[in-house]
């Protein structure tokens, strides 16, 4: 998580510098600010986690049930 977090920094500041170049209007800058936030997106859907099946939360509460054994091969 704190790789993606370096990330959204580095292409933040990408961001600025391509708006101050080319400008706040143009296609660069909105591309550049689409990153940022695709990689915040991202950041948000790997805090969130999966969720869990009903079979994973009986297990968790009953974790010696037949249904929760794990066997190695």
């Amino acid at each position: 998580m704190n790789n993606i977090q370096e990330q959204i920094k580095e292409e933040v500041v990408a961001a600025r510098e391509a708006c101050e170049i080319s400008g706040p209007g143009s296609k660069e800058c909105a591309a550049a600010w689409d990153a940022v936030e695709e990689l915040q997106a991202e950041a948000s859907h790997q805090k969130q986690g999966k969720e869990k099946n009903s079979l994973e939360k009986f297990c968790d509460d009953n974790p010696d049930a037949v249904e929760c054994r794990l066997y190695e091969d």
